[in-house]
């Protein structure tokens, strides 16, 4: 329901449907759905709610997710994981520690109207790790691979597994620099086990948001890291 997609709500949960019926559907965590449409929510459903607008009463969300602001106090005890959007500014570091002080996570804009430079990426994931603020990441996120400018999702697994390479794992375009399996994932001449995969995922980067369940799973199928 979020650009570049836009779908309408009834396409949106037609989309979803599909997509658990994927033989990769374990990879589907929760449905990202607008405060504001309300009237067309899926019941049933793990939500993340988008705070285009107040939540309603009577919704019960695993999440919800906010652009930064100034009153975060706002945002406490609407849900269990509340995320928040901050920009790549210089006052990221003052931002990511106020969510630290409130309890929430961080959410890192990857695409859309703005691709960030690896730089910028890089230092938020630094940051979130200095601080252990778990994070996801949304927009942009539909290769597998860096392609055409635009980030990819096992770059930005690599630069938060790999810590101190974290510019040179967002820039790696050389999809065959990447290995990854039931029991390892390496890059760079770097390798880390599962168990430290599942620790990673749990402590810091949480998941990714996309508009397409497909693309993704497509292009890591393509790759040998999923089966076709």
């Amino acid at each position: 329901m979020f650009p570049p997609a836009s779908l309408a709500a009834g396409e949106a949960l037609a989309e979803d449907a599909r997509a658990a019926d994927n033989p990769h559907a374990f990879m589907l965590a929760r449905l990202v759905w607008p405060a504001s449409a309300t009237v067309s929510r899926p019941a049933g459903r793990a939500l993340s709610v988008v705070l285009d607008a107040p939540l309603p009463e009577g919704v019960r969300a695993e999440a919800v997710e906010a652009r930064y602001r100034e009153d975060l106090d706002a945002l406490a005890g609407l849900a269990d994981e509340v995320y928040v959007e901050v920009p790549l500014d210089d006052a990221l570091e003052e931002r990511l520690d106020r969510l630290g002080t409130h309890g929430f996570r961080a959410k890192v804009r990857c695409g859309g109207g703005a691709v960030p430079s690896a730089t910028d990426l890089a230092r938020f994931v630094r940051t979130c790790r200095d601080r252990k603020l778990v994070f996801k990441a949304t927009a942009g996120l539909h290769h597998a691979v860096r392609m055409n400018g635009e980030h990819g999702l096992l770059n930005l697994l690599a630069a938060v597994v790999f810590e101190g390479d974290e510019e040179a794992a967002l820039e790696e375009a050389d999809a065959s620099a990447f290995v990854l399996d039931a029991t390892a994932f390496a890059w760079g001449g770097r390798a880390a086990a599962a168990a430290e995969i599942a620790r990673v995922r749990r402590e810091l980067f949480r998941s990714i948001g996309s508009c397409s369940f497909v693309e993704p799973v497509e292009e890591l199928a393509a790759l040998g890291v999923l089966p076709l």
